[in-house]
């Protein structure tokens, strides 16, 4: 569960987002981020998501919003601060595993530049063409 604080709750969190932000999809989801410059180290970072009645029913929509949620708790830790997640999960998310999921999450934020492995691993850049 994620905690109250690391919550979007209000649409016009999410409208911010999905309109400012960047955001990078993969087969099973998309997702949009917007961070604060410059970030306040006191605000969290914040997720949301959005499973549409596109994905299936109620049940494999819950099914797939407890997975994205257990997911983004997992990774929230790792991302700077300010920053505001919006999770959209695509029809295909309803039949992938948490692993799939998961992947397709860490590969979102890698692309993104979100994610804790990336920016510790990418080298600097300094100017010159390979």
């Amino acid at each position: 569960m994620l905690p109250a604080a690391a919550r979007l709750r209000r649409s016009e969190d999410f409208r911010a987002v999905m309109r400012r932000g960047a955001k990078a999809g993969r087969r099973r989801l998309v997702v949009h981020a917007l961070t604060t410059d410059p970030p306040d180290a006191a605000d969290a970072a914040r997720a949301g998501f959005v499973v549409s009645k596109a994905v299936g029913n109620s049940v494999v929509r819950h099914r797939v919003s407890r997975r994205l949620r257990h997911l983004v708790s997992a990774r929230l830790g790792t991302l700077p601060p300010g920053s505001s997640l919006v999770i959209r999960a695509l029809p295909p998310a309803a039949d992938a595993s948490s692993a799939e999921l998961g992947s397709d999450l860490d590969a979102s934020l890698r692309r993104l530049g979100l994610s804790g492995k990336s920016r510790q691993t990418r080298p600097p850049d300094n100017g010159s063409a390979v």
